[in-house]
């Protein structure tokens, strides 16, 4: 009775330690950890690939042609007929100003150009005369040359008169803004009621056919820059999509300020509508060569530090490395040490991920759990 009663004891005072937080025995087996499910999306099987070498080069997406229209003569704007983003013909009326003033320059002009037209009729009908009568004898030299006088002096009036009835319409005819090429209404500065001097600006219109990537590289690269190279770069507004263009030319003037040469690029045909002043950024390809990329997902960048998790004989390991240049087509790092080809990473070390930790395949998992088919006799 004794001995059971001490053997309750103990197993009291065991439970008592435990509820109490007290250590377990030495030799109690530590809790496996569960391994890592994955599929094979998960990873990623390094090779070497073409690493584009080549300066960067940063700018914004510009027409090639582009019309600012500006008043060329002062009025009122009576109407606005086309607003941002309307599709423009040429010759379309975008804007009337109120020709009012100059309709009456115009038929002022038309009285001046009638009056000069009647003074040079009379003029030569008067000069024929004094011809007649100087043929025989019955007027002076004198009053001859002065009906000449008076006729030359009423033709340079008809035409004086003429010119100012030719100023006067085409006048008129600028109170009427047309587009000048088939394009888009891309900034509108005015509206019904405004008062336009001559050279305030009306309206832009842009030609979104010819758009082009036009941007800067620094002055010392521009050595390495020929028409034809290729352009990878990415466009604000686009952040998940690249493209490809081609140099176009390069400017042959520095900009004074930055010190920076301007280098034109054609657009890929795309389903992208472009649009004008989204800035843009990618790197000319000048030369290529062999290296080890990673994407940028799959390094985890503490500080200065840059890892991998890397998989090696089934189990993950933290792997540090030293990046070198990084790919702006492909959007990669180049390796430098730390990992060689063949070498096995996470795409997206995210979640779960520890040192040590043993991974399977979900692949593996469904052909080991999938019954074995019977065959009947």
């Amino acid at each position: 009775m004794w001995i059971r009663s001490n053997s309750l004891l103990a197993l009291a005072l065991a439970l008592a330690l435990t509820a109490c937080g007290g250590e377990a025995p030495a030799d109690a087996a530590p809790k496996a950890t569960a391994p890592l499910q994955l599929v094979a999306e998960d990873l990623l099987l390094l090779d070497t690939q073409s690493l584009a070498q080549g300066p960067v080069i940063s700018g914004s997406l510009q027409p090639e042609l582009r019309a600012d229209l500006r008043a060329e003569v002062a009025g009122v704007v009576l109407e606005v007929l086309k607003d941002n983003g309307d599709t423009v013909a040429k010759g379309d009326l975008l804007i009337r100003l109120d020709p009012t003033a100059i309709r009456d320059k115009l038929l002022s002009a038309q009285e001046a150009d009638r009056a000069a037209a009647v003074a040079m009729d009379q003029s030569e009908r008067q000069l024929a005369r004094m011809q007649s009568m100087a043929g025989r004898g019955l007027v002076a030299t004198e009053a001859l040359e002065n009906a000449e006088a008076k006729r030359n002096q009423a033709q340079s009036d008809l035409a004086s008169a003429r010119a100012r009835v030719v100023e006067a319409r085409q006048q008129l005819e600028k109170t009427e803004v047309r587009a000048p090429f088939d394009g888009v209404v891309g900034a509108r500065s005015v509206s019904a009621g405004d008062t336009a001097q001559v050279g305030k600006e009306l309206l832009t219109v842009l030609d979104v056919a010819t758009m082009r990537f036009a941007g800067n590289i620094a002055a010392d690269q521009v050595g390495r820059v020929k028409p034809g190279a290729a352009v990878s770069f990415r466009v604000n507004g686009y952040p998940d999509r690249r493209f490809d263009g081609e140099v176009q030319r390069v400017n042959p003037v520095a900009d004074a300020a930055t010190r920076q040469v301007q280098v034109l690029v054609n657009l890929p045909k795309t389903d992208v509508s472009w649009v004008a002043g989204l800035y843009a950024e990618g790197r000319i390809d000048v030369a290529s060569r062999l290296a080890l990329l990673v994407p940028e997902s799959a390094v985890v960048n503490e500080g200065d530090t840059h890892s991998v998790w890397q998989v090696q004989d089934g189990v993950l390991h933290k792997i540090n490395i030293q990046l070198g240049e990084r790919d702006e087509r492909l959007g990669r790092h180049e390796v430098l040490s730390g990992l060689s080809v063949g070498a096995q990473i996470l795409r997206h070390p995210v979640g779960a991920v520890k040192e040590g930790v043993a991974i399977r395949m979900a692949s593996d998992i469904a052909a080991s759990t999938t019954p074995a088919v019977q065959t009947g006799n």
